[in-house]
């Protein structure tokens, strides 16, 4: 996809017109820059002035503990962001880092010169300020979301309700998740071995079936 089609769906520009993008990332000093798979796009610790949207390839927001143990926090698709609430709050070290999990193009945006008035005054300038709102009002959602899935007791219990949600938001029994299994594991932070076995169980039951990131719920046995 095209970068001026992945501007055109990001949801930080809904309502500005494609005429005025090319002066608004021009406002927001946009730099775009290429990663290849595995490598940091931002490092834990570091300070962010600029929060990163995604123009091609997928990025991980990761948690590393001291022994290199990884539990992925989010991700960022094509035309979503990343790092912007440390980049709003400018001075804050990142607690997380940022990986490309795949090629990557990133484009960053100073944060600061958005939240300034604007010297000549845009006409889509508020509307970009309150799209920025709803972007990190999604964010909290979404980490809400996965404090719920990690709260569950059991490596049965996580996954349960982490495909529940995702049935949910896509609004039917069969679905695609974002995450090979590996990414699955360290999302719910539970071991792969153990979880692939019990996605085995599970469709042995009846409950799912999938293949690879395709999946589709069944409604549970009566025992269940």
């Amino acid at each position: 996809m095209e970068k001026i089609e992945v501007l055109k769906r990001a949801l930080l520009f809904q309502g500005v017109n494609e005429e005025d993008l090319d002066h608004l990332l021009d406002c927001l000093q946009a730099e775009t820059v290429d990663y290849q798979k595995g490598e940091f796009i931002l490092h834990r610790g570091s300070p962010v002035r600029r929060m990163g949207l995604v123009l091609e390839g997928t990025a991980h927001i990761i948690k590393e503990d001291f022994w290199g143990n990884r539990v992925i926090i989010g991700q960022s698709a094509p035309g979503q962001l990343f790092a912007e609430s440390y980049a709003c709050l400018g001075s804050e070290p990142l607690t997380v880092s940022v990986l490309a999990a795949t090629p990557a193009k990133v484009m960053f945006l100073d944060v600061g010169r958005l939240l300034l008035v604007c010297a000549t005054a845009c006409s889509f300038h508020t509307k970009v300020i309150q799209n920025l709102m709803m972007v990190l009002a999604r964010r909290n959602v979404m980490l809400t979301q996965k404090v719920e899935h990690m709260a569950q007791k059991t490596t049965r219990e996580k996954l349960l309700s982490y495909l529940s949600g995702e049935a949910q938001r896509a609004g039917s029994d069969a679905f695609f998740i974002p995450y090979n299994r590996q990414e699955l594991a360290d999302y719910l932070s539970v071991d792969r071995s153990a979880m692939s076995t019990e996605l085995g169980k599970l469709q042995r039951e009846g409950v799912l079936k999938f293949n690879k990131n395709k999946f589709q719920l069944f409604q549970m046995p009566e025992r269940f």
